[in-house]
């Protein structure tokens, strides 16, 4: 939590200094501003296309915290969870470790390029850094804590190239589809020491939520609108996720569907703020990895999934002449208000982005 906050500290910093970096908003000769309402808030993927021949390198800083435990979508406690929830794997009755907190963070790099003023190139790459804390029970039943240990992985995720698609281009509004492929780079085998109710320390294949990829080649076709007028603009973005067969660990997640939308106020030439809701939509996890069972709840492939609803509050900054023009930085935070999770899950908290783009 504290390097959350030391996070938002610098992007505040960030966001504060870049008017002063960029000159203020005095425009060279008679260059038309560049609108920083043109993109969606930094949390939308593949929210806009580039005309012929234009290039844009970004770059994104994701942080996820997650804390608590939901059942459905009422709270449980850990004591609840070792008492009362089958353990679907051998040993004890009940399951014997609880996670109580949860941090990812993903640095996301991204090209993006042009062939035509009709066809966008997308690519990305991410590194993952994923820690997990949890308690654990003494013995095969109980409400006798052992003591707490955190797992931890890190690694490149998975590869995702896509090609946009702009339908529909006028002066105030913009159709376009996505259509994606998501490459099976990210590790699925990864490892840890943990601490079991018996007190020893071996090191197993981490449950799912702490690897690093699907293993699976992944389709990811959506479709975006947006719009504008004056200072006001807005846009909506269907998006799915649809897994393409079985990984070599003879398991396949849940395919997602999210449906967003948002609308902004743009205050300057150079600043807007947003409002965005999402839905998501996750199945379960369909199969199991045999390597992965321990008495706690994410090695259960049922505990997977789920629907949310967050709102995101964010800001979007565009420099407008000099060095600065044509790049942009922007910030998101994202909270859910609703979460109604598959089986025992743990609870979301809050997602914080920051992200830099620039186009040539």
């Amino acid at each position: 939590m504290v390097d959350n906050v030391k996070h938002s500290v610098a992007c505040a910093a960030l966001i504060l200094t870049f008017p002063a970096l960029a000159d203020g908003v005095k425009l060279a000769g008679n260059a038309a501003p560049v609108r920083p309402d043109s993109h969606a808030p930094i949390g939308v993927m593949g929210d806009h296309v580039h005309n012929k021949g234009e290039w844009m390198i970004s770059y994104r800083y994701m942080s996820m915290d997650m804390e608590d435990n939901l059942q459905g979508n009422d709270s449980i406690s850990p004591e609840e969870i070792v008492t009362t929830i089958a353990n679907p794997n051998t040993g004890p009755a009940t399951l014997r470790v609880v996670p109580v907190e949860m941090t990812t963070d993903m640095h996301m790099f991204g090209l993006m390029y042009a062939p035509s003023d009709k066809v966008t190139l997308m690519a990305m790459i991410n590194y993952l850094e994923k820690d997990m804390d949890h308690v654990s029970f003494a013995g095969m039943a109980g409400t006798n804590r052992r003591g707490l240990f955190t797992t931890e992985s890190s690694g490149w995720g998975d590869t995702k190239l896509s090609a946009l698609w702009s339908l529909y281009n006028s002066s105030g509004h913009k159709l376009h589809v996505n259509l994606g492929l998501s490459i099976p780079t990210g590790s699925i085998d990864e490892r840890d020491a943990v601490l079991t109710p018996m007190g020893t320390r071996p090191t197993l294949r981490l449950p799912y939520a702490m690897q690093l990829g699907s293993g699976t080649y992944d389709l990811e076709p959506g479709v975006t609108y947006s719009g504008h007028t004056g200072k006001m603009a807005w846009g909506a973005q269907y998006r799915a996720t649809l897994r393409l067969g079985e990984n070599d660990e003879d398991y396949t997640w849940g395919d997602i569907h999210t449906v967003t939308g948002w609308g902004s106020y743009r205050f300057t030439n150079w600043i807007s703020a947003s409002l965005r809701l999402s839905y998501r939509d996750e199945g379960r996890i369909d199969g199991m990895d045999t390597n992965i069972a321990a008495p706690v709840q994410t090695a259960d492939p049922d505990n997977y999934g789920g629907e949310r609803v967050d709102l995101g509050i964010g800001v979007n900054l565009a420099g407008q002449s000099g060095a600065l023009r044509n790049q942009r930085l922007a910030l998101e935070y994202v909270t859910p208000l609703e979460q109604d999770v598959n089986g025992v899950q743990m609870e979301m908290q809050a997602m914080l982005t920051l992200g830099y783009q620039y186009s040539f």
